[in-house]
């Protein structure tokens, strides 16, 4: 046997014994598609185990995140730091660097967190952009400072879901040559065959997708995947993809092939047996002998000498190119210049009514040329939701330096590869769509929240403003679905300084994604919109009569306006009303108790959030004796003031609540 078959080997008893300790995880995919990564890591992927973040590393996906034992076993042998054997024996427990599906910024190594199917791959083609992006932009002739390739290794399941077909067409349309997808085709999931719901060619329609398709009939010959990974790396204008035919449970006769490999630990007598069909001289758990772990620290030393190559050409590039060598460090430590936005005592409403989606339009342009990394698109919605960056030319095939992306009609896609983008570095990336589509989007959003990427999601056509495109398109639950999402900053602004607000808090969040929610129809200007305020989330717009508020009137976006009209009413009659603008109630929440207690007073207990969405998220601040003039229904296709009137959102019913609420 080999040193190399061997080296395979370890891989499939790593992984087989970690899910046995574990007594949970999936070993069958380990098991048949430990040769692909072997030869993957060993023999293409430029990677460095003593520096896994360095730039110009190759990136791999595994979009399969199921498989997780089968990576983090790999990252062990080759040294990674903290990826320790002990790790291994941890694998799924609390407090470890192996949980059960790869997470990113948590374990050395791994380039994204996977195990939603598909997921990685919408990612790997974000990363792929990325660095045709780069490349196009900073790449001179003799100066390759963004020189490397992105792979995904992904499964049955992965093919199945919806989002593969968005995000491999667009990158067949886009020619990515630098991206390589291989298949571990084992034909089996959970249920059984995958002829139970999964008869296509997935050969022929990766063909259709302009990819240049391989095969690799036998997923146990390392040197035909290795061929075959050479021919996709030699294709230069167009991504490929390697359907490498395997067996679930590989090595085991009891389990070879069949379902229950996939997702149960083997069983303490079929491990004996896998060790017996490899033939692995150790019956010991875990253990690996010293040549195999000598022979892959040598492997590791070719990424080593890569990155000191590197090092070494862009030491050189840095003297040729100063200025370029200093837009691409910027642009990679994601350096937002200070005078991004001017100073915030000088930001200034419009004379007119306007709205939000307009001024965020106008916003983006102001800052394009100040942050020449900030790239993205919609989801062929730009022209709508005024995304569009003038004078910029398209990301394209025939373009790769263009920073407008046209994604077409994929909003799950455009997400996975916003964050993609991000993943890669050097890109601050934006996506947008209506907002009644944030649906099609939140799994991938959860991502970013889980990740911690601050992705900026622009979202346009908020409410039932959008009037006669009816509730199909009127976005009520999608403010307290993406407000339930740990780790998501969601702000709804009221006109031009909390829409400057919102945008100054998305480009300088290192670590948040933040979702824009913006009017369709025109917003008047507030006379007392407070730039410091809107930036801590919420802030008293109005100031009550008298040393204290009878009554508090918290609202948001479209509808601070008619919280301010209803005030002047509700004055009127000798009531003492403060209205508070909450554009983000996460932002809120995160400053200290006492500006909390200054804007809104635990002992005023009369309190009316208003807001054309459901109540839902609002409960904790409108209190046991608080109202709401929301909409906990679906619209209906009318015009805008009119579902206005007729949901309630008139200031006639704010001061008929308000007095409703004081007699109690």
């Amino acid at each position: 046997m080999t040193i190399e078959q061997t080296a395979v080997n370890a891989i499939r008893i790593l992984s087989a014994d970690a899910v046995q300790k574990a007594n949970s995880g999936h070993p069958g995919f380990p098991l048949g598609a430990a040769p692909i990564i072997y030869e993957l890591f060993a023999n293409h992927l430029t990677h460095n185990p003593n520096d896994p973040s360095w730039f110009n590393r190759d990136r791999f996906i595994l979009s399969a995140g199921h498989g997780s034992a089968m990576l983090y076993s790999l990252l062990y042998l080759f040294g990674y730091p903290k990826v320790t054997i002990d790790e291994l024996k941890n694998f799924r427990q609390l407090n470890s660097l192996t949980p059960g599906h790869p997470e990113y910024g948590h374990t050395a190594g791994v380039e994204a967190t996977t195990g939603p199917l598909g997921a990685g791959l919408g990612m790997a083609v974000g990363m792929a952009m990325a660095e045709a992006h780069l490349a196009s932009r900073y790449n001179r002739d003799g100066f390759k400072v963004a020189d490397h390739y992105t792979y995904a290794l992904c499964g049955d399941g992965c093919l199945m879901e919806g989002i593969s077909s968005e995000v491999m067409s667009l990158a067949g349309t886009l020619k990515l040559g630098r991206l390589i997808v291989l298949y571990d085709s084992n034909s089996i999931t959970i249920e059984g065959s995958t002829g139970l719901a999964f008869t296509e060619d997935v050969t022929k329609r990766f063909e259709a997708y302009n990819f240049q398709v391989l095969t690799v009939a036998d997923g146990t010959d390392t040197s035909a995947i290795g061929r075959a990974l050479d021919q996709a790396r030699a294709e230069k204008n167009r991504p490929s993809f390697i359907k490498i035919t395997t067996k679930i449970g590989y090595g085991v006769p009891a389990k070879e092939g069949k379902a229950s490999a996939h997702g149960e630990p083997l069983g303490a007598e079929n491990v004996a047996a896998l060790r017996n069909s490899l033939k692995w001289p150790l019956a010991e758990a875990f253990a690996v002998s010293e040549d195999i772990l000598s022979h892959y620290r040598s492997l590791a030393k070719k990424g080593m000498e890569a990155e000191s190559r590197w090092n070494d050409l862009y030491s050189k590039y840095r003297e040729a190119y100063p200025d370029l060598a200093e837009q691409l460090r910027a642009s990679i430590e994601a350096r937002i210049p200070e005078d991004t936005f001017a100073d915030e005592t000088s930001w200034v409403n419009g004379a007119k009514a306007e709205a939000t989606r307009n001024i965020s339009g106008r916003i983006l342009n102001e800052v394009k040329e100040k942050i020449p990394f900030l790239m993205g698109g919609s989801a062929d919605l730009a022209p709508s939701n005024k995304t569009l960056l003038s004078g910029v030319p398209d990301f394209s095939a025939s373009d790769y330096s263009g920073r407008n992306i046209h994604f077409g009609v994929r909003e799950l896609g455009m997400t996975a590869i916003g964050n993609g983008l991000i993943l890669h570095g050097g890109v601050r990336a934006y996506v947008a769509t209506f907002f009644v589509f944030a649906d099609y989007m939140k799994p991938m959003l959860r991502l970013s929240a889980l990740m911690g990427l601050p992705l900026i999601s622009v979202f346009s056509h908020d409410s039932i403003g959008v009037g006669e495109d009816g509730p199909t398109h009127q976005a009520v639950e999608q403010l307290a679905s993406l407000r339930a999402t740990p780790n998501m900053v969601v702000f709804r602004p009221a006109d031009e300084i909390e829409t400057r607000a919102a945008w100054k808090f998305a480009l300088t969040s290192k670590s948040t994604p933040v979702s824009l929610v913006l009017s369709r129809q025109n917003l008047r200007p507030l006379a007392h919109s407070n730039a410091s305020g809107a930036l801590k989330g919420g802030y008293i717009l109005e100031k009550e009569n008298g040393d204290k508020p009878e009554v508090i009137l918290i609202a948001t976006g479209s509808e601070v306006d008619l919280a301010v009209t209803a005030k002047g009413e509700l004055e009127g009659g000798g009531h003492s009303v403060r209205v508070v603008s909450m554009p983000s109630v996460e932002v809120f929440e995160s400053q200290d108790d006492s500006y909390k207690a200054e804007i809104l007073p635990r002992d005023v207990r009369a309190r009316v959030v208003i807001e054309a969405g459901v109540s839902a998220s609002w409960g904790s601040y409108a209190g046991l004796d608080g109202a709401y003039v929301t909409l906990d229904t679906f619209g209906e296709s009318a015009p805008a003031d009119k579902l206005f009137e007729k949901y309630g959102f008139t200031v006639k019913n704010i001061v008929e609540t308000v007095n409703r609420l004081i007699k109690r």
